[in-house]
């Protein structure tokens, strides 16, 4: 990447419900003995393309998820709306050009997933870009909520979602989207792998 990468901004989607969790709240979840949003908030912080900055979306436990040195701010729309109200609270409080998301309970996404996504959004001069990832079967296929935005697109998300618009597809689908897959010799095909049962994270912790 060259030097005139605009500033961005992380954050990290810990306000959904963790229902397969059995409602527990996914990002405290313990991961090799630390917190799962801790574990993704210290993986950021060595991306090989530096964020000027990390906040955490959450909506419950805010002291705890605070307790971890950032900024964390819960949905501003109402009634769990899914990783778009993320999205929207973070283009909201977002003072760089671009922000990333990341969920938190995918602990081992690449070391230069920022590097790649911002080369990819400079490359094919899009409004957003999305990871994708090889499944079992070989077909890559694109994982949403990790996402580099324009910050731009926060008036278009304002309507989407003031007309009840809910689902990411659809939303993303309205702007020239990028997609960069992370299917190469070395990217780890555990990269992306998420946890949302409890028998799901100690499979991750056992790689």
């Amino acid at each position: 990447m060259n030097h005139h990468t605009p500033g961005i901004t992380g954050l990290i989607l810990a306000g959904g419900r963790g229902s397969r969790m059995g409602g527990t709240d996914k990002g405290l979840q313990n991961f090799h003995g630390l917190p799962l949003a801790l574990q993704t908030l210290m993986r950021l912080q060595i991306q090989s393309l530096p964020l000027q900055e990390v906040m955490i979306n959450a909506n419950r436990n805010l002291a705890a998820y605070e307790s971890l040195g950032v900024a964390v701010w819960p949905d501003s729309i109402d009634g769990f709306a899914g990783p778009l109200a993320g999205f929207l609270t973070g283009l909201e409080r977002c003072e760089t050009p671009l922000l990333l998301t990341v969920p938190c309970d995918s602990p081992l996404f690449p070391l230069d997933l920022v590097e790649r996504l911002a080369q990819g959004l400079h490359d094919q001069d899009a409004d957003l870009a999305m990871a994708a990832a090889p499944e079992a079967d070989g077909t890559v296929r694109p994982q949403p909520v990790f996402c580099l935005l324009k910050l731009d697109l926060l008036e278009s998300l304002v309507k989407f979602t003031q007309s009840g618009g809910r689902k990411i597809d659809a939303w993303t689908a309205q702007h020239r989207c990028a997609i960069v897959p992370f299917d190469l010799p070395g990217d780890s095909p555990h990269a992306f792998s998420n946890a949302n049962t409890l028998a799901e994270l100690q499979q991750l912790e056992s790689l």
